[in-house]
């Protein structure tokens, strides 16, 4: 039988994982401090700010945040008059979500801090390393979608 060891430290895997951790909880802190945001509910307003009436399940594969997470977020920020939901044009079993102009206002604050916020996290790096590990996250990104047989 290999001598096979594994060090988790070592593990990219975990390694990604426990990065993708502590990011997100600086920025859960900082937005819930700023906004009264969690993290799922900054997430929602920014895809919807990006790419407004898109479906629940649209966000959901977009983002790879779970059905209940999603619904959770969007009963939230509906209830604080930051999102509509509206009938879907082309699929009336679903609604589409839309910012109101409060959701709007919220997004035009959230996403100059996000911004700032990546900025102070690579500021130390140059911006051809950051550029290159962008784009290998996109790469593994991909790569782990075809593995689990999802792309």
């Amino acid at each position: 039988m290999a001598d096979v060891s594994l060090r988790l430290d070592a593990f990219i895997p975990y390694l990604l994982s426990v990065t993708s951790n502590v990011v997100s909880d600086a920025i859960a802190s900082s937005y819930q401090a700023l906004f009264g945001l969690t993290i799922p509910e900054w997430r929602l307003i920014a895809v919807i700010g990006e790419d407004e009436g898109i479906t629940q399940q649209q966000v959901g594969r977009r983002t790879r945040m779970d059905k209940v997470t999603v619904s959770r977020a969007t009963i939230a920020l509906v209830d604080r008059g930051l999102v509509d939901r509206r009938p879907h044009s082309s699929d009336r079993r679903s609604q589409s979500l839309h910012l109101t102009k409060a959701g709007h206002d919220l997004y035009d604050q959230v996403a100059p801090k996000a911004l700032q916020l990546e900025r102070q996290i690579f500021a130390s790096f140059d911006p051809k390393d950051v550029a290159a590990f962008s784009q290998m996250l996109v790469r593994i990104r991909d790569v782990t979608l075809k593995i689990g047989g999802e792309a």
